[in-house]
């Protein structure tokens, strides 16, 4: 199957950097391009798009916003967000806002390629340390995150899936967890299944915002 790839970004030579990048891979194809969010908006009206490589700082709509309006659509394209560690808060609004990830511009050209596969394939957590390391610098900020370390909904979850969400949300993958808790892989898929379905969450990336916010996992890493 082909990943169908939107690239959105105002500067002209980074979009044809990674259309070059991309059009290398047999399993990908950039279908569309946009200079800015509104654009973006407006190309997906009419293109089946599967995955969309999202830059931040834009005219007229910000990769942000553009990203909210695309995941709050019915059945959207993954969102991937490109940024830089200049714009951590931009990068966790992204995120909040429906990312299913985000790397840096500066990524080697293997490690954008697996991010885009993995996305696609339905995994949200894209480069866990990162994603990790950026919740870490920012999650200070958030006015949540002096709550105490509850959430009436994460009550609901039994021992176990606190314990699998808690390694979630530091960024181990489901491989990761399995040995940790030695738990079989698919067991742990199950668990993750569970704790989206008890929380109302759409992916991974969301535990990792609710830890954050609700001071499940504090900045450090810790629990």
């Amino acid at each position: 199957m082909t990943i169908r790839v939107m690239l959105v970004d105002d500067q002209a030579l980074l979009r044809t950097g990674f259309r070059m990048v991309l059009a290398a891979q047999p399993d990908m194809e950039v279908v569309a391009e946009a200079g800015d969010g509104a654009e973006a908006i407006e190309v997906l009206r009419s293109t089946v798009v599967d995955v969309v490589l999202m830059d931040v700082r834009m005219p007229r709509l910000d990769g942000v916003e553009a990203t909210r309006r695309i995941c709050a659509a019915d059945d959207p394209p993954k969102v991937l967000i490109l940024t830089t560690f200049d714009l951590d808060e931009y990068a966790f609004s992204g995120l909040k806002a429906g990312a299913g990830g985000f790397m840096l511009k500066d990524v080697p050209p293997a490690e954008l390629l697996s991010a885009i596969r993995s996305v696609h394939s339905g995994d949200a957590v894209v480069a866990p340390s990162t994603t990790r390391r950026l919740l870490d610098r920012f999650s200070p900020m958030l006015p949540s995150s002096t709550k105490e370390p509850q959430h009436t909904a994460v009550e609901k979850l039994t021992g176990r899936e606190r314990e699998v969400m808690l390694l979630v949300a530091q960024g181990l993958s489901n491989g990761e967890i399995a040995g940790r808790l030695v738990l079989s892989e698919a067991t742990v898929k199950t668990h993750v299944g569970r704790i989206l379905t008890k929380l109302a969450l759409r992916d991974r990336v969301q535990v990792v915002v609710l830890a954050y916010e609700t001071g499940l996992v504090r900045a450090g890493g810790a629990g």
